[in-house]
């Protein structure tokens, strides 16, 4: 477990810093061939953050295999977690398997826990979680477009529990997740149904009462 601890009630308070390695995409200029084709590694950027802390990989932009090379110091691995740092501020994403070996661009910070210290899952989690959000983002820089900058980020405290404890956390919220997906595909089945079931209705084939 990293030093500097401070317990709480609900756990130990240490700065993000203690617990990842907090470092900055690739500057613009190192990422100017990045393109829409299929060939390339991809690259991922703040609209490729999903809001169920996933990437969406449908309209991920790459670079050319050359380029990934001299930017290997900027790669995913599973486990990793991608925070907008610029933009839509606080938008996060956990990687996964498939994502690995990925690059991210330059208005996302990586944050790469250290063993031992805090699960990648229930850190995603943790800073999704709206006071969290809040204090994240009152440490943006002002300007045109806000910014985190990972000295700032680094600086900010997370109460991290018992290691079953945190087990225990993201198993329920994974369960609260699995709900919300079934009730989302149901809402959608039955909006793509609705203009069906208005047809019978309006022709008497369905009973209106049914």
């Amino acid at each position: 477990m990293p030093q500097g601890n401070a317990p709480t009630a609900h756990g130990v308070r240490i700065l993000l810093g203690d617990l990842c390695e907090v470092t900055a995409g690739p500057s613009g200029s190192l990422l100017d061939r990045l393109h829409d084709g299929p060939d390339g590694v991809p690259v991922i950027s703040p609209p490729d953050l999903a809001g169920d802390h996933r990437v969406d990989s449908r309209k991920v932009r790459r670079v050319p295999q050359s380029d990934a090379d001299r930017l290997e110091r900027f790669a995913v691995r599973e486990g990793d977690v991608l925070v907008v740092r610029q933009g839509a501020l606080g938008r996060l994403a956990l990687i996964e398997q498939a994502q690995s070996g990925w690059l991210y661009g330059s208005s996302c910070l990586r944050l790469r826990p250290l063993p031992g210290g805090i699960l990648p899952a229930f850190l995603a989690a943790y800073l999704s979680h709206p006071p969290v959000q809040r204090a994240m983002l009152g440490q943006a820089l002002p300007g045109t477009v806000p910014a985190l900058n990972s000295a700032l980020l680094r600086e900010l405290p997370v109460t991290v529990p018992p290691m079953d404890r945190q087990y225990a956390v993201v198993e329920a919220l994974a369960d609260v997740a699995d709900h919300i997906r079934i009730q989302r595909q149901m809402a959608e089945r039955l909006e793509a149904l609705r203009p069906a079931i208005f047809t019978e209705l309006l022709q008497g084939t369905r009973d209106i009462w049914r």
